[in-house]
């Protein structure tokens, strides 16, 4: 039901964790986002529905009126997300255009839906659901027909599924650099997940607008109720074989701005002189591979020259992690029990996990001292730290040793208590000392 919800309706808040970890390692997550695949779908139908009306000037017009009226009620009843709002916007558009005989240019249709929608809802341009969907969309259409043009095959079903891989490989190629960006994976597998699930899925959005449509007036027969759930049982049985391959899932891929911009450029200057080959194109796209060569070369020049230590924000466990470079040292309470804000932390700096070490009681950084107090209390009173830590709720008089230790901050990780990390702002607000708790303002960065 949940599944069948996010496919018609574009509703994925209930789907089990487990369903959307398959999806996501086949690469099929655009498949549970209502999109234009599901809104031509809608469309197509509605045009099927309404075939026995003559094309004449009136029943024309009572087609169109139609097809925008049942787009937007979807929109709505869909929850007016980017992705469906881009499709219905777009849709209605061509509808329009078919209405008033006019063959529009696609990349016009874009455009104006995209002018739209941002003039109604500007926040949609940071939407990444929004990106994705457009770049698809785009380089489906710019893209593809040279990719088709690789291969004619002569055997219908050979065309069929040729179309479907040109169309899939040609999305993947356009939003790959954005994926990489956000995600920081690439599914492996995705030609073959959009193959063998396209005739699964075309029957079940048929299906399901049957169904959706019949249940407005009363109950769906029980054989296509049956069908319809059959149909999904098998799409996730698909979606999971496919999935369960995870060597095919690359994952952790450390990938920043510089490469997102520099990347686009390679593919962009790449298409175009495919298009219509020419030296001056040629000499554009050896000068984006130089772009992107230089932004590898400053993002490692970057990095080596960085040098940091981090308190993490995590409940059950302490973790403090020294960076120089590329090179990682974690200190943590548990050493075993990674934390995923730590992984992200490796993926987002380019960084490697070389030495992890039970934590310490004083650790030392660009000249500072930091004193870690944990669950005993127990702490030096010879060495005056830069930075005191305190961690796993000890039980310490905090007035007493703030005058024997002098520290400079006061950092809260984590795993103290809500009560406690209340009354330590208190006392440290009388002394006039930054209290800095992870649990409120995020992880306390030393440079």
């Amino acid at each position: 039901m949940n599944v069948a919800l996010a496919l018609i309706l574009g509703q994925q808040q209930e789907i089990a964790a487990d369903i959307i970890k398959d999806y996501q390692y086949s690469g099929a997550t655009h498949v549970l986002s209502v999109s234009g695949l599901h809104v031509g779908f809608i469309m197509l139908f509605i045009m099927f529905v309404l075939k026995p009306i003559p094309n004449h000037r009136k029943g024309s017009a009572i087609k169109l009126a139609s097809i925008l009226i049942s787009l937007a009620g979807f929109a709505v009843i869909s929850g007016l997300s980017p992705s469906v709002l881009r499709s219905v916007v777009m849709f209605s558009f061509v509808a329009i255009g078919n209405h008033l005989r006019r063959s529009g240019n696609i990349y016009h249709t874009l455009l104006v839906s995209i002018l739209l929608i941002l003039l109604f809802e500007p926040y949609f341009l940071f939407d990444v659901g929004f990106q994705l969907s457009y770049l698809a969309l785009f380089f489906i259409v710019w893209l593809q027909p040279i990719l088709k043009k690789i291969w004619s095959p002569r055997n219908k079903t050979a065309i069929n599924i040729w179309d479907a891989l040109t169309v899939s490989f040609a999305a993947q190629i356009g939003t790959l650099p954005l994926c990489l960006y956000y995600f920081h994976q690439f599914p492996g597998l995705f030609f073959v997940t959009n193959i063998i699930i396209l005739p699964v899925l075309s029957f079940i959005m048929i299906a399901g607008i049957i169904v959706m449509i019949v249940a407005i007036f009363t109950s769906p027969p029980v054989f296509l109720i049956f069908l319809f759930e059959k149909s999904i049982f098998i799409l996730n049985k698909m979606i999971h074989y496919v999935a369960s391959f995870e060597s095919f899932v690359i994952q952790d891929i450390s990938f920043n701005f510089y490469y997102l911009i520099t990347l686009y450029f390679v593919i962009i200057s790449i298409v175009i002189w495919l298009k219509k080959p020419t030296y001056k194109k040629l000499i554009i796209v050896f000068t984006s591979i130089i772009f992107y060569q230089i932004s590898l070369i400053y993002t490692k020049r970057e990095i080596a020259e960085q040098k940091e230590l981090i308190v993490y924000n995590v409940r059950k466990n302490s973790l403090i992690s020294k960076r120089n470079g590329q090179s990682i040292t974690l200190f943590a309470r548990d050493t075993a029990n990674k934390n995923t804000a730590f992984n992200s932390y490796l993926v987002g700096n380019f960084a490697v996990l070389d030495y992890s070490y039970q934590i310490k009681n004083v650790l030392f950084f660009n000249g500072n001292k930091i004193s870690i107090i944990d669950s005993t209390g127990v702490y030096q009173t010879k060495i005056q730290p830069d930075v005191l830590v305190l961690t796993q709720s000890p039980k310490i008089n905090l007035d007493r040793l703030l005058f024997e230790l002098r520290p400079k901050i006061i950092i809260a990780d984590g795993s103290n208590s809500y009560a406690l990390q209340k009354i330590w702002k208190i006392t440290c607000e009388k002394k006039n000392i930054p209290f800095h708790a992870t649990a409120e303002k995020g992880f306390y960065r030393l440079n």
